[in-house]
């Protein structure tokens, strides 16, 4: 059986989420479980872009420092790094108030900058990952709650694709972003070459809609924490209502044979995750209804069941974000505008979640629209 406890908090305020985080913790045995004195503990937050805490794009410095000062009480060295989507980890650390929270607590910020090979254990052969997630003895990974434009939900196992540093992300969209199932299953593969020590997510304010980066803040009120981070991610998803045919990556952990899949196999102590919401999170828009459909027809009728990006009136001010996260290079400047080619574009949407100034929208496809019209969004 795995355990994961659920803790609800009201805000932000620095003493009520360090208590929180401690009766969170109590039930599965305290910090001391999973710090012994002397080793070096990486904390990885969600650093996914420069936007303050009020944004809900990144994990809240204030559970960074719940967290840091537990790791403290414990005995542990406290390391703080990930490697964002674009930009330095240090430039997203200041905007997101956690670089303060660093400073303020004496931990030690560890950038994601040089990257070491791990052989894979399945499908795909070898990674590189950020040497400090690697070397640290203990790993605590601190998740958003958000959802996720390509997998729907992004939590404990997602964060985890931080640890591939920088611009190598969009080589890994590019090898296996353009088919869900095939992502999920490298972002378990990643997930198990390294599976963290604890999980505790921040799921105060949660992000609805489109999100990883550009959905909007939604208060839910709870933190959550486990040893197994799939489990964690299910009580996540059961949190955020969302449809578990939507729910990808757990999708794949189950027919991959993860533990921690299975309802039976998980014990839910502080409270029943079906009730923690009114109303379950707003998804991000339907982008894709070609799944099922035979090879050759996805290659001719991608177009039409799809959404693509396109830019938003009035709002692009070609900063050149996207054109450099792009992973197939689908996006150029010419002529004072953005130019996509739709024909390379593979819609990870990573132009969309990294997008500084919410600049891109998404226009269907004819057969997704129909789609839509006749069954609903």
């Amino acid at each position: 059986m795995y355990q994961v406890a659920l803790e609800r908090v009201s805000g932000y305020g620095r003493e009520e989420v360090r208590d929180a985080v401690a009766r969170l913790l109590e039930p599965l045995g305290g910090m001391g479980r999973y710090v012994k004195p002397g080793e070096r503990v990486l904390i990885k937050p969600n650093l996914l872009s420069a936007k303050p805490p009020e944004a809900a794009v990144t994990t809240h410095p204030e559970l960074l420092r719940a967290v840091i000062l537990e790791v403290r009480r414990a005995g542990g060295v406290p390391l703080v790094g990930d490697s964002p989507g674009v930009g330095s980890g240090r430039r997203v650390a200041e905007c997101s108030g956690m670089m303060a929270v660093i400073e303020e607590t004496g931990a030690e910020f560890v950038p994601f900058t040089e990257a070491l090979p791990v052989a894979g254990v399945g499908t795909f052969k070898e990674f590189e990952l950020a040497r400090p997630y690697l070397e640290a003895d203990r790993l605590i990974n601190l998740p958003k709650l958000k959802t996720h434009e390509m997998m729907t939900m992004t939590c404990c196992v997602k964060n985890l694709f931080g640890a591939v540093v920088g611009t190598a992300k969009a080589a890994w969209h590019l090898k296996a972003g353009a088919d869900k199932e095939l992502f999920a299953s490298m972002l378990l593969e990643l997930y198990r070459l390294r599976e963290p020590d604890l999980n505790i997510v921040d799921a105060v304010v949660a992000m609805e809609g489109n999100g990883p980066g550009s959905g909007d803040p939604c208060q839910v009120g709870v933190l959550l924490a486990g040893d197994n981070a799939v489990a964690v991610d299910q009580v996540a998803a059961r949190v955020a209502g969302i449809p578990r045919a939507l729910l990808y990556l757990e999708n794949a952990a189950r027919r991959m044979g993860f533990p921690g899949t299975r309802p039976e196999e998980v014990t839910v102590v502080g409270g029943d995750p079906e009730t923690v919401l009114e109303r379950p999170l707003r998804l991000p828009h339907l982008s894709d209804v070609q799944f099922g459909l035979p090879g050759f027809l996805k290659n001719r009728l991608r177009n039409q069941f799809t959404s693509r990006p396109e830019v938003a009136p009035g709002k692009c001010e070609l900063c050149g974000v996207c054109v450099k996260a792009c992973p197939p290079a689908a996006i150029r400047v010419e002529g004072g505008r953005l130019r996509f080619d739709y024909q390379r574009c593979i819609r990870c949407f990573c132009c969309r979640e990294l997008c500084p100034h919410a600049a891109l929208a998404l226009r269907d496809g004819w057969l997704l629209r129909l789609m839509k019209k006749r069954h609903g969004p």
